[in-house]
């Protein structure tokens, strides 16, 4: 096969491994020695990472149409997949008690959860992930698969979602109600429509965004002060979280549009916002895996290679960027 026609492909399979490593083993959810169950893992993530890049790439949709098809991801995989949002003992986590504060009777769930949720898989499991792959294309905006390598992603991506489904009933022992599944199911339907109704918001200043490292460090900030949302909920109330984390994304967003939208911003800058946000997980995941109850040694294996390999990649990506040419100023969507 020509390098030309393989490359691309290589870049699919890179993502569909890359989602779930950072979704579940940077951030510290799963041990290095479940390493295996990556096979069961990628379908869903790595697939619905890829279904969303290429849905956008394929249309000629940008970034924003991602970031919304990526939100509806998330509600997708924790409501109807693995009904997280809904179950009060979620893998033996007492999640009743971890989210009363911010429950909302109504929604059978809480705004908090519902805003962990969206912060994990919109960002990290999703963005972050398309974002780094996409560096080592010479030609990021194009798709990487045609429509039969779309169509066996998709199947792929349904046949992981059911096992997991499955699994997840039987192990939980746990099926939300039919008017849980209908409110989720309408929020994930506005999400898609959302994400190819809304314009993609146009480029018209003429100021340069700051530098890569800035923005990488500007995007370590932020996301950290995300995920510290355990850290802060101990010094003030659930409802004082739930509106730090608007404000959080508030600012994140119009950071992000005012940088964008210089003809300046480029495909070094997209990456090093992506990184900053990668590395954010390296520290949470040194945290996340003292609560799995695994010996300190398997913890500390786990977070030492799996944190390295993420400043590894995240140093390849940048470099692969400048060897390109990408680096310089390449307008993107």
């Amino acid at each position: 096969m020509p390098p030309a026609k393989r490359r691309p492909i290589v870049l699919a399979i890179s993502l569909v491994l890359l989602a779930p490593l950072v979704g579940e083993w940077l951030l510290g959810n799963q041990p290095i020695t479940s390493l295996g169950s990556i096979v069961l893992l990628a379908p869903l993530y790595g697939c619905g990472a890829l279904l969303v890049r290429e849905t956008s790439r394929h249309l000629g949709r940008g970034w924003l149409t991602i970031l919304l098809l990526a939100a509806a991801y998330a509600l997708l995989e924790e409501g109807p997949i693995d009904q997280m949002l809904w179950n009060p003992h979620y893998g033996g986590i007492d999640m009743a008690v971890a989210y009363a504060d911010t429950r909302i009777d109504a929604l059978g769930t809480s705004i908090g959860l519902i805003q962990d949720v969206l912060t994990l898989h919109t960002i990290w499991s999703i963005a972050v992930p398309i974002a780094l792959i996409e560096a080592f294309d010479p030609a990021p905006k194009r798709p990487w698969l045609g429509a039969f390598g779309v169509a066996i992603a998709t199947a792929v991506f349904f046949a992981g979602s059911a096992f997991l489904t499955y699994s997840q009933i039987e192990s939980e022992k746990f099926i939300a109600t039919p008017s849980q599944f209908a409110a989720a199911s309408l929020a994930i339907v506005a999400l898609v429509i959302a994400a190819f109704a809304i314009p993609a918001p146009s480029r018209q200043t003429a100021m340069l965004p700051p530098s890569p490292r800035m923005i990488g460090l500007a995007s370590f900030f932020l996301t950290s002060l995300l995920m510290a949302r355990d850290f802060i909920a101990e010094l003030t109330s659930g409802w004082s979280v739930v509106g730090l984390w608007c404000v959080l994304i508030a600012a994140g967003i119009a950071l992000v549009l005012r940088w964008s939208s210089s003809p300046q911003w480029g495909m070094v800058h997209k990456t090093a916002l992506a990184g900053g946000a990668l590395m954010t997980y390296v520290w949470v995941g040194c945290v996340q895996a003292q609560s799995l109850g695994i010996p300190v040694v398997v913890a500390v294996t786990g977070n030492v290679v799996f944190g390295l390999g993420a400043i590894v990649l995240f140093f390849l990506a940048m470099r692969a960027i400048r060897r390109t040419g990408l680096g310089r100023a390449a307008a993107l969507p």
